[in-house]
């Protein structure tokens, strides 16, 4: 039930990471401060559609 999907720097909209999730636990999108390469610094990221 485990579903792999990427996420989306909300700043410059690169995708720079990819994880996974149970959706059947965790309906909801996935919101995380990760490190971006391309802005180069902490900014939020989103689970892309």
């Amino acid at each position: 039930m485990r579903t792999a999907f990427t996420l989306r720097c909300t700043v410059c909209k690169s995708e720079n990471y990819r994880t996974d999730k149970n959706k059947k636990i965790h309906p909801e999108r996935l919101e995380a401060n990760k490190f971006c390469p391309k802005c180069g610094k902490v900014t939020l990221h989103k689970e892309k559609k």
